[in-house]
């Protein structure tokens, strides 16, 4: 029987199970193997994929399968290039990116209507068809750039907007070119494209945002937010194409409008990134290299010199940009090559307008052939055109990408600041209800490059045994390492029994060296019990790490701005950099606004020492502590309060820190909080004064075992010899 099944397989296959196998195939080996000869994966696939294609051994056609994947996949390109970009660097350079957009399709457009008309003896309408195909570009080597983590990379932000700028235009010239061929070209044309681009715009930009915030809100389960998000990036994508442009311009303003509601570090994130990673963008790939033929290469000599005379000037023009780029801002070499790696390749939106001019027929010979406004060997001049600066882009975007993410990690951390293989962050937990947010906030706060140093507790009382206290256990600790798993980190559960639960935690964090804690704000279970609970203030007694007590209303990832609240002489205190490298993490994995509240002398400090790390954060007086009711009238319902505390006694503490539970309880009980407590030196001692007396050569003490004020004292007074003799502990 199986023998029967195998000889009625022919080529190309039929039957989808052969089909989707293949490709899974081709997308796990394919690349494993390609990386031996020092070949890109990107390219790999794309080279795969003309080989089994139909123009290669003819395995699989490019139905409509591999066209709708390979449509999904472009879309995710796009799309997860608006979701990655730092919106606050892209506002900031916004002007740096039209800038660079508009004379990179300039030179292109110009470059490729010139090489056209004069080297090529085209039309001027076809010239023009074929600047707009130099001009656009396709984001190929995005993937690379997002798995490095240098996304945020100024150079980055630059070339991604400068993209939309550059298809935009690109497709703009498709939609003239068009529609003037086919006579539609008309004052109600030009109005039509205006009106419908804005409607599309302010509808995604604007609407997009407010849709998903109510929906993340709502609901947490992770697969419905998946197939949410997926829905609206392709309803934008569709709405551009019902506005006259490509869909890919809707799904990176998608990309855009949703990047604030969801976390780099969140776990819908880390699941947006592996489905495109794994499937759609391999497919797309896999799908371009189908187009291949490449014995267009000796079919003809036009189709010879066209492949090369349109790659060799759109490089040229693409480097052109990239360079003038580097010398306006400034860049390196390596951000230069990254920007040429982004630029110069062309796919999707080249393929798209090749076909069309092919598709338009202008008139007719003699003999009723077709005259079409790009012919055959364009046609095939460009598909070769596609594989080799794809090849390029990926081969120079790459090293400089890497070059770029190898000086990021050699980067020497700021003084006092402890490295990010330190970090170790211990999350005591017994509700399971809140695990998801304390691991949440644990992975949101710690620095992208330490994947191993979570740890979640749960403490038993000691004189309660039996199966049902390790079940609830293991219950809590599988789900908080579940919950790291799916955000790409590796988190250590821990049980122990203790007598007291306060000594449990106290004692892992000596034994693990823990170095940050963090704790959910208790329920009060009667009136007697403080705002903090009696737990959490032993634990602030006994462990001099620092301390997050977090209370959430929502969500991490719809949070809009983050209001801190910092005391003064906050930086005077031992771990002022480290909350403020966890503060610092916590903004930019969340995307939210910040605003700082302090003293003047504070907010200075912070602005003259750390304004770099905080480039577009606002800062606002906040004159002592009892203006929390002033503070109340301007927080909105999706701000997060975060109040840097201070134990007792130390430098940045004040008696009306006292109060600031009421205030939170009072003022801010619909609002998430966070309270840090910081690495603290020794509390502020009161000397004991001793009167001026006169002693002998030679005196016997006996100390107490508490005796480090005494000995303070003992050292000033000149004497020749003291002898220091503790008394028994009776």
């Amino acid at each position: 029987m199986l023998l029967a099944g195998l000889t009625e397989i022919v080529l190309p296959l039929k039957n989808p199970v052969l089909q989707f196998s293949l490709i899974l195939f081709i997308i796990l080996f394919v690349p494993f193997f390609f990386k031996r000869l020092r070949i890109p994966s990107l390219i790999s696939l794309i080279i795969a994929g003309a080989v089994v294609g139909p123009n290669g051994l003819n395995l699989m056609l490019r139905d409509s399968s591999i066209v709708l994947f390979g449509t999904v996949g472009l879309l995710y390109i796009m799309f997860l290039a608006g979701l990655e970009i730092d919106v606050a660097d892209f506002k900031k350079n916004s002007g740096k990116s039209i800038l660079f957009g508009l004379y990179t399709f300039l030179i292109s457009q110009l470059l490729g209507i010139f090489v056209a008309l004069y080297v090529l003896d085209f039309t001027l309408i076809s010239s023009v068809l074929i600047g707009s195909i130099f001009a656009s570009h396709t984001l190929i080597v995005y993937p690379v750039v997002s798995r490095l983590g240098i996304a945020k990379d100024k150079a980055v932000n630059i070339a991604v907007g400068g993209t939309m700028i550059t298809d935009t235009l690109a497709l703009l010239v498709l939609a003239v070119v068009a529609g003037s061929s086919n006579g539609a070209l008309s004052s109600v044309f030009w109005i039509r494209l205006f009106i419908g681009i804005i409607v599309f715009s302010l509808i995604v930009l604007l609407l997009f945002p407010v849709i998903t915030r109510r929906f993340f809100k709502r609901f947490d389960d992770s697969v419905l937010q998946y197939l949410f998000v997926l829905g609206m990036v392709f309803l934008a994508a569709f709405l551009a194409e019902a506005a006259g442009v490509e869909p890919i311009i809707g799904a990176f303003l998608g990309g855009l409008a949703l990047n604030r509601l969801i976390a780099h570090t969140s776990p819908l994130m880390n699941r947006i990134r592996f489905v495109g990673d794994a499937i759609f963008i391999p497919f797309f790939l896999i799908g371009v290299g189908m187009l291949i033929d490449f014995r267009a290469f000796f079919k003809d000599a036009a189709t010879i010199r066209v492949a090369l005379v349109i790659t060799v000037a759109a490089t040229v023009a693409k480097y052109v940009s990239a360079w003038i780029t580097q010398k306006i801002y400034g860049f390196s070499a390596d951000q230069r090559r990254l920007i040429f790696g982004l630029i110069s390749a062309h796919a999707a939106v080249a393929l798209a307008t090749v076909l069309i001019g092919y598709n338009i027929i202008t008139g007719y010979t003699l003999d009723g052939t077709p005259v079409r406004l790009l012919d055959e060997s364009v046609l095939n001049g460009t598909i070769l055109f596609i594989l080799v600066t794809c090849t390029l882009a990926t081969i120079v975007g790459e090293k400089g990408a890497q070059n770029i993410a190898a000086a990021e990690t050699g980067d020497v951390p700021p003084e006092g600041l402890l490295k990010a293989g330190a970090e170790r962050i211990l999350m005591p937990m017994n509700d399971i209800k809140t695990v998801e947010e304390l691991v949440n906030l644990g992975v949101t706060i710690k620095s992208r490059q330490n994947l191993d140093g979570l740890f979640a507790l749960h403490v038993a009382d000691s004189s309660v045994s039996g199966g049902t206290v390790e079940k609830h256990a293991e219950k809590v600790l599988e789900k908080a390492v579940m919950t790291a798993a799916s955000t790409d980190n590796l988190l250590t559960g821990l049980f122990r029994y203790d007598s007291s639960v306060a000594n449990g935690i106290a004692g892992v964090v000596r034994e693990q060296k823990i170095t940050d804690l963090i704790l959910g704000l208790h329920h009060k279970s009667s009136l007697a019990d403080s705002f903090l609970g009696s737990l959490s203030e032993e634990l602030l007694a006994a462990c001099n790490v620092t301390t997050f007590i977090y209370k959430p209303a929502q969500p991490l990832a719809t949070i809009k701005r983050t209001i801190a609240v910092v005391p003064q002489n906050a930086e005077s205190e031992d771990g002022f950099l480290l909350w403020i490298d966890r503060l610092s993490n916590m903004v930019d994995n969340t995307g939210s606004k910040l605003l700082f509240y302090g003293s003047p002398q504070t907010l200075g400090y912070l602005k003259e020492h750390h304004g770099l790390r905080f480039p577009n954060a606002e800062y606002k007086i906040f004159r002592n502590l009892d203006d929390f009711s002033g503070l109340a009238k301007e927080i909105r319902g999706d701000d997060n309060l975060v109040v840097v505390m201070s134990r007792r006694n130390h430098r940045s503490w004040h008696s009306r820190m006292s109060k600031i539970p009421g205030y939170l309880g009072r003022y801010f009980e619909r609002n998430s909080f966070i309270l840090i407590y910081p690495v603290q030196a020794g509390g502020e001692e009161e000397l004991i004064e001793f009167p001026e007396i006169r002693l002998p050569k030679r005196i016997r003490f006996n100390v107490v075992p508490v005796r480090s004020q005494v000995e303070k004292v003992l050292k000033k007074i000149p004497l020749k010899r003291i002898s220091l003799r503790r008394n028994s502990p009776e």
